[in-house]
């Protein structure tokens, strides 16, 4: 059984046939799904799925893209919504200099106000990090300085080095769809070395499907592609790998099994 740790169910590709994509991924064995919100007017339409559907959860955040579009979104207005029984993570938040949608200390600000709420809520903190590495392990190691807090890199596409930076923190890598591309030899480097323990498995749907399904709207039911790709890619039987991964999900966000 195989979990997707981060997706949109409520973006445009998968909404219009949102109950047809949650029937698929059943089928193709995915037990959990977080879905991930990224503004504000999002948080009750993506806790509303998981009000409904047992098998789906949901985070609370701001995206770095919306860091200008939320000055007004502190810690205290994150820990709130995530009293919510179905709320099990904060985010996603982090850094995206690729685009630079938003002033880049407007971003390190709401990133700040997002680790502060998750060392308060007690849940995973959700980082995107994009062209932003030193930027990002600066903050995240700065942070937990000042008390500890859990968290996952999401869609990891960063350096080795960058990995070990957040390992070292205690957190959590998390592998899309862009592990099973031809161009991405390094990402499969450090996909093979990041210890079992602390790995996951995700989609970021219906963003970057993975091979075979390149070229279409990607949906949760593809986590099992990536997964399958990465156990072959660690020479462990895919069951193993699905096992541990979801293993891994209930132990970061501890909450889905409270």
């Amino acid at each position: 059984m195989f979990t997707d740790s981060h997706c949109h169910l409520n973006y445009k590709g998968l909404v219009e046939d949102q109950q047809g994509v949650l029937a698929r991924a059943r089928a193709a064995g995915v037990e959990a799904m977080l879905n991930i919100s990224t503004r504000q007017s999002e948080w009750d339409d993506v806790i509303g799925v998981a009000e409904r559907e047992p098998d789906v959860w949901a985070s609370v955040g701001i995206h770095p893209h919306e860091a200008d579009a939320h000055p007004d979104v502190q810690t205290a207005t994150l820990v709130d919504k995530a009293r919510h029984p179905r709320v099990v993570g904060i985010g996603e938040s982090g850094l995206d200099f690729y685009y630079d949608h938003s002033d880049r200390e407007r971003q390190r600000a709401s990133f700040r106000a997002h680790i502060a709420a998750a060392r308060e809520t007690g849940l995973p903190i959700i980082v995107h990090t994009r062209e932003a590495e030193a930027d990002t392990a600066g903050i995240l190691a700065d942070e937990m300085g000042k008390g500890a807090f859990a968290g996952v890199i999401h869609c990891f596409t960063a350096s080795a080095d960058f990995a070990r930076k957040a390992l070292a923190l205690g957190l959590y890598i998390s592998l899309s769809g862009i592990v099973t591309f031809k161009n991405a030899k390094d990402l499969q480097e450090t996909a093979k070395a990041v210890p079992l323990d602390r790995l996951l498995i995700e989609t970021d749907s219906p963003f970057l499907a993975p091979v075979p399904h390149r070229g279409r709207p990607c949906e949760p039911a593809f986590v099992a592609d990536t997964a399958r790709f990465v156990a072959t890619l660690r020479t462990l039987p895919l069951g193993e790998l699905a096992a541990r991964t979801s293993a891994n999900f209930r132990t970061l966000f501890a909450k889905v099994a409270s």
